[in-house]
């Protein structure tokens, strides 16, 4: 007996084929995001994504150039298409630079660059609200991700937080969530730099590279500051992201 299964008209196909990109784009961006696709591994070609997902290659070609764009795969000629090994860092959580690591998979490791206790600088007492002749304790630190440098950091604490001596653990985070210290929220300003001689040779790049400079205080819950750190980020390692959202009042105002 004839199938009486009716094909799909030309103007349907064309409706159902955004669906077929976007439900790939997600398939693949959950695989990355869960480590079944790790930093760096290559993904399959078109013909076989197109074949295990029942769809045309001019979708999965779509499918991929979005996630090219940002920044999650990239595309080396005549080798194919990677996952980025770029660092996704966003700024909807408050997290340790360790952490970030560890979510994808990579191992950190710091370099203690230099450590000392002081008076606090006008700018550091203004930072972290403190009265003139308070102790604090500066870190500067090289931050790595397995063998490569990614980021350059310089925390400022204050004594109380972390007294004299107190061990530093190689994530600074941890060390304050022992003394039950660790900041609960964070005030965070981010802009572009461009990596002096010095930065440039700690990180391995090029003099004048673009670079992420991100300034945080951290507070504790009692409103007290915890933290005042300057980070400096390789701009080609890193892709910041933030999550962002109206109110009722905002959406009906428009």
């Amino acid at each position: 007996m004839p199938s009486t299964a009716r094909r799909p008209s030309a103007r349907e196909s064309a409706r159902q084929r955004p669906l077929a990109y976007l439900r790939l784009r997600a398939q693949l961006l959950h695989a990355i995001d869960n480590g079944a696709l790790a930093p760096g591994q290559a993904l399959q070609g078109e013909r076989e994504l197109a074949r295990l997902h029942g769809v045309s290659r001019v979708t999965v070609r779509k499918a991929i150039a979005g996630l090219v764009s940002d920044g999650r795969l990239v595309q080396r000629h005549g080798a194919g298409t990677f996952v980025s090994e770029r660092i996704i860092k966003s700024f909807s959580h408050l997290t340790s630079f360790s952490d970030d690591l560890r979510a994808r998979g990579l191992a950190p490791s710091t370099q203690l660059l230099a450590e000392e206790r002081g008076e606090v600088t006008p700018e550091e007492a203004m930072a972290l609200n403190l009265a003139p002749g308070a102790r604090v304790l500066r870190l500067r630190r090289l931050r790595y991700g397995g063998d490569e440098a990614l980021a350059i950091e310089r925390s400022v604490v204050p004594e109380f937080a972390l007294p004299e001596g107190t061990p530093v653990a190689m994530s600074l985070y941890e060390t304050l969530d022992r003394r039950g210290m660790r900041p609960r929220r964070a005030l965070q300003r981010l802009r572009a730099v461009a990596f002096d001689a010095d930065s440039s040779r700690l990180l391995g790049v090029a003099v004048g590279s673009a670079g992420l400079l991100i300034e945080r205080r951290g507070f504790l819950d009692d409103g007290r500051v915890v933290e005042f750190t300057q980070s400096l980020y390789r701009g080609d390692a890193y892709d910041f992201v933030a999550e962002l959202t109206s109110t009722d009042d905002e959406r009906h105002s428009h």
